[in-house]
This record gives structure tokens, sequence and C-alpha cells, in this order.
């Protein structure tokens, strides 16, 4: 692989500040379709001139894409989902009957990108830990209520 492929993480912007991970792949998505249609708009794109320091440039996130669309595990079908959701700005709806398959792709996408941005630490480890106890919380809700 040569040093031009290679994803090196960015730290900060030189000010001393950390950069800010995305909370979910979904939200790391509408990111960089924002800053595609940006871009295509006409913006110039440069590094640490965002309200928030990403941990990434948008084109990484493009390239997890690419990367397990050449390894079949995405398809065209994910891709213009994905797309079309993105410009929209919100995920499809999986009680709405014209927006099930969509919803489907969609949720099949994000499972499969979040792990790689989880490991190139773009997206925040997902804390299961917080919901060990909920059934323990539900019935001191409940109990509340009575």
């Amino acid at each position: 692989m040569t040093a031009d492929k290679r994803y090196f993480p960015i730290t900060g912007n030189g000010r001393g500040c950390e950069t800010v991970p995305f909370e979910s792949a979904e939200e790391a998505w509408f990111w960089f379709i924002q800053a595609q249609q940006a871009r295509n708009d006409g913006a110039r794109i440069s590094a640490g001139q965002s309200l928030y320091p990403r941990p990434c440039e948008p084109m990484d996130i493009l390239k997890v894409a690419e990367r397990l669309y050449r390894n079949r595990r995405l398809i065209m079908d994910h891709f213009l989902v994905l797309r079309h959701y993105g410009r929209r700005g919100y995920a499809p709806d999986r009680s709405r009957i014209k927006e099930a398959r969509a919803a489907k792709l969609w949720r099949e996408a994000m499972e499969r990108i979040e792990p790689m941005l989880v490991g190139k630490d773009i997206v925040c480890k997902p804390n299961v830990a917080a919901h060990i106890g909920w059934a323990e919380e539900a019935l001191v809700y409940e109990k509340a209520e009575v």
C-alpha cells in the first residue's frame, strides 16, 4: 500500500483542540453527503476549518464504503439508498411501506460501515454498558407511576 492511500487520523488542527468523533455511522454518512454536496456546489474543503474538528476528511468515509463494495459486502442497491436518503437528510422509515426495502438496505449498510469507522476512530465505540440494567430501571419507573 502506498503512502498516499493510507489513512492517517487527524488528532487536532494545530491549535491544541482535540477532534470530535461522530456518534454513529449515520451521522458520519450525512456529514459526508453534505460535504460532498458543498464541494459539488463549489466550496473548497480544507482541513481544520469546520465548527467541530472531525477525525477524518469526507473522502475517508467514501473510501470505507468503496472498500466494502470491492469486498462485496455492499452492493449497488446499498449505495443508491445511501445516496438518496443521504441527500434527503434522514434515514428511511421502515414503518412506511414504500420505504421498507430501503430501510432494510440502509440498516445493512450502516451495520457494515460502522465497525470499520469505529476501528479507525472516526465513530465513537457504542456504549453497551449503558443498557445492562435496563430491566431494573424500567421496573423502578413503573413502580414510581403506581
